[in-house]
């Protein structure tokens, strides 16, 4: 009786484990199902090496701005300048390096702090004076349109400096020097992987020690042979082209500092606890004002490093640059999971999100779909995102 009710029970915990957390693994389904929909429909590009790597350049600013998005929105608030930022922020650098011949390493520096200092300023005002994130975001979007224009002078800039251009364009030296075939992608890849999947398997001892691990062996075990097979068959995919480019470990660095400071520091904690009530958070110590000024600072550091790559893609600076990046950086946020309402959201999420964006661009731009529908398909997948989550907010009250 107690054999036949073991696997009954097991199952139980399996499904009541699945859907508590149904939001994760739906969305890392929608990601894997979108992917596989798109490599049938586009004849099997989308899973080319070459094309694999576009994804990655195409999508790595809209990433790094999603990271610093993540925590303006867990917080309770909103930046919808940081596309007008990023624009600005590449601008200011073609004039630095293209008219002022600035060395590209201070060129850089200049930029990354002068980013800071926007994303200070903006959110000095939204902590100290109490004025609504959307609106001083607003402002900036507008204010920083106008100067990317002013500095440009209308027209556009370049080229960068070579140097420059390998951030966005340049790849990872292969000692090894095999002919197509990049073996340094593959074992940073096997390397990635295996730290990976050993601090998993920590933590996990670490919850098993103190009575806390919820999630069932079939489930955790099932999730690492998943990481295990994407990680290492991207990783071959990039082998077999020109390996990692530059901005993919700028990328990947950002995401794992981002993961460590939402779950392992205190800073982290302040985040979701103010976003989560801000009032309590701040009767229970938390500065909340320098809480505010800090993140917004993050963001604009990182809104001025996607403003650098973006640029450095193009080879020039465009007053256009940067237009309707924050619908796509906010978005990949909400279809990742981020509440409207704050407190919650994860990095993996919004990183997800990003790449459901990137992936979806890129299927349709492959398939011949027009601009027209390719924005109503996005917008769809966003409302669809968005009720998912308050649904499920719903029902779990």
């Amino acid at each position: 009786m107690s054999d036949a009710a073991a696997p009954s029970t097991e199952k139980s915990v399996i499904l009541q484990f699945v859907k508590a957390n149904m939001r994760d693994y739906a969305l890392l389904l929608s990601l894997l199902a979108i992917m596989i929909y798109f490599q049938f429909t586009t004849n099997g590009t989308l899973f080319m090496p070459v094309n694999m790597t576009n994804i990655i350049l195409q999508n790595s600013y809209i990433v790094i701005m999603a990271l610093g998005m993540l925590l303006i929105i867990v917080a309770g608030h909103i930046d919808l300048s940081v596309g007008s930022v990023s624009g600005f922020i590449g601008a200011v650098a073609a004039v630095l390096m293209v008219n002022y011949k600035l060395d590209p390493f201070f060129a850089v520096i200049v930029c990354l702090a002068l980013g800071a200092i926007i994303g200070g300023v903006q959110g000095y005002f939204v902590a100290y004076h109490k004025i609504p994130a959307f609106i001083v975001t607003l402002a900036g979007m507008l204010i920083f349109k106008g100067l990317a224009l002013t500095v440009l002078g209308g027209a556009s800039v370049g080229p960068f400096p070579r140097i420059f251009q390998l951030l966005s364009s340049g790849y990872i030296a292969d000692p090894f020097a095999v002919e197509g075939f990049n073996v340094l992608a593959l074992l940073i890849g096997a390397l990635v992987t295996g730290v990976i999947i050993f601090f998993n398997f920590k933590e996990r001892r670490n919850q098993q020690a103190h009575g806390l691990a919820e999630e069932p062996d079939m489930i955790f075990y099932g999730r690492n042979l998943l990481i295990a097979i994407a990680f290492l068959g991207f990783s071959f995919l990039m082998a077999k082209y020109k390996g990692l480019p530059n901005v993919l470990v700028v990328m990947f660095a950002l995401i794992a500092l981002f993961v460590f400071i939402t779950t392992r520091t205190t800073f982290g904690r302040r985040i979701y606890a103010m976003g989560g009530n801000e009032k309590a958070a701040r009767l229970s110590g938390i500065n909340t004002e320098w809480l505010t000024f800090l993140i917004f600072t993050i963001m604009g550091a990182l809104a001025a490093l996607a403003g650098l790559i973006f640029a450095a893609r193009l080879n020039v600076a465009t007053p256009k640059a940067g237009l309707g990046f924050e619908l796509d950086v906010i978005a990949a946020c909400f279809i990742g999971g981020a509440a409207t309402t704050g407190g919650v959201g994860k990095v993996v999420g919004a990183v997800i999100g990003a790449f459901i964006m990137g992936v979806m661009n890129n299927g349709m731009s492959i398939m011949g779909i027009g601009i027209d529908w390719q924005q109503i398909i996005k917008g769809v997948v966003l409302m669809l995102a968005v009720f998912l989550d308050v649904y499920y907010k719903n029902r779990s009250h």
